[in-house]
């Protein structure tokens, strides 16, 4: 996530501190959405909403303008190729429907991992223990097997309360996710 970006906008547009990620990831809409039983479009049209009301003014779509600013880590790619090799790997997401499609379509590294856990697509989402076990399971691998990576402490936390081990990542904030993993003896085998 470009947390940057985000606060960048917050600041730009007078927002309080974290309005564009709020009304778009801490809602009762999006908690639906993100296990698979919501509407996406009354989700971005709500989110925008709450947007405009704590602005108190019309805003341009800065939820869109967040989304667009995604892109991939190249270095943390990079670090994925080389594992791939050696290691199982997994995408396990807290996403809307079209997480699959943009993976394929728009970002198209949908073919470095051995599976795609989208949280709509299996109806739970993280933190729930269960979405963790599923993942594992279907690497055909024991939690505890498993190096979980999120940028939200929250998650990272549930992944270790069911036995992985796990790596908070933030590129925000510098982290190199190759030395954080290489610190769990996670490396690409030459």
């Amino acid at each position: 996530m470009r947390w940057e970006v985000a606060r960048d906008l917050d600041q730009v547009h007078g927002l309080p501190r974290s309005s564009v990620f709020e009304t778009l990831y801490r809602t009762g809409t999006w908690e639906a959405v993100e296990r698979g039983r919501g509407d996406r479009k009354a989700w971005l049209e709500a989110a925008h909403r709450m947007l405009e009301e704590r602005a108190g003014r019309p805003l341009p779509p800065l939820h869109e303008e967040w989304r667009a600013s995604q892109r991939t880590i190249e270095p943390n790619l990079r670090l994925v190729r080389e594992l791939r090799a050696s290691h199982k790997l997994a995408i396990l997401s807290n996403a809307d429907i079209s997480l699959r499609e943009r993976l394929e379509g728009d970002i198209g590294i949908h073919h470095l991992f051995d599976d795609i856990v989208c949280s709509a697509e299996v109806g739970m989402a993280k933190p729930e223990p269960a979405i963790f076990v599923l993942a594992a399971e279907r690497l055909g691998l024991e939690p505890r097997e498993c190096v979980f990576v999120d940028d939200l402490d929250t998650n990272v936390d549930a992944a270790r309360q069911v036995g992985m081990q796990a790596v908070l990542f933030r590129v925000d904030k510098g982290d190199d996710l190759r030395a954080q993993l290489a610190g769990l003896g996670v490396a690409p085998r030459r």
